[in-house]
């Protein structure tokens, strides 16, 4: 008889709730644009790594963003490329404590030298291990995806030191993501 009732309990189907044990965010998502770069189009040279065989500038480009909701208290910006050959993709820029009254980052606020950030923000460290923005440089002849995205997080101030890596970074961002928007754009060389 124990047998039957453990054979019954297995086929049991599980609830939804023990699937998903973080549940997609109800806010509507944020709306994230540039004027320098544009979702689905090829980043412009400027924006291009300046070494690897790359001949960019390496300036971050401009972002925007809108549609935070009410309790917003901060917001965070990551570059990511999933296409990247390294089998965990590429972290190209990683901003974060970023004030809830900034809406936008200037091109050229990834320069850890320029001073362009909001009083506050920080820079974590990119997949080359330094602070700052590393623009797209992908192997020759392979079409890769920018996904820049912004987050609108519940605190002020994530609890993480600077340069952190975009995993300390993402695993903190988690627990207090409100909403996300993404901006993802190619690069080809």
């Amino acid at each position: 008889m124990p047998r039957i009732l453990y054979a019954v309990l297995i086929a049991l189907p599980v609830p939804a709730v023990a699937q998903t044990p973080h549940p997609p965010s109800k806010q509507p998502a944020l709306v994230v644009t540039s004027p320098d770069v544009k979702s689905g189009a090829k980043i412009p040279e400027e924006h291009a790594f300046n070494a690897m065989g790359c001949n960019g500038q390496n300036i971050s480009p401009a972002v925007e963003w809108k549609g935070a909701p009410p309790k917003t208290k901060s917001f965070a910006l990551t570059m990511y490329d999933p296409d990247a050959p390294t089998g965990s993709g590429f972290w190209h820029w990683i901003v974060y404590n970023i004030p809830a009254n900034i809406t936008k980052l200037e091109a050229g606020a990834g320069d850890p030298g320029k001073n362009l950030l909001p009083q506050g923000a920080v820079q974590g460290n990119t997949d080359i291990g330094k602070p700052g923005y590393v623009g797209p440089c992908p192997p020759q002849g392979e079409t890769h995806h920018y996904q820049i995205t912004v987050f609108a997080l519940d605190v002020d101030t994530l609890d993480v030191q600077p340069g952190a890596t975009a995993a300390i970074v993402g695993f903190n961002m988690h627990f207090h993501t409100v909403t996300k928007g993404r901006l993802t754009a190619i690069y080809r060389r």
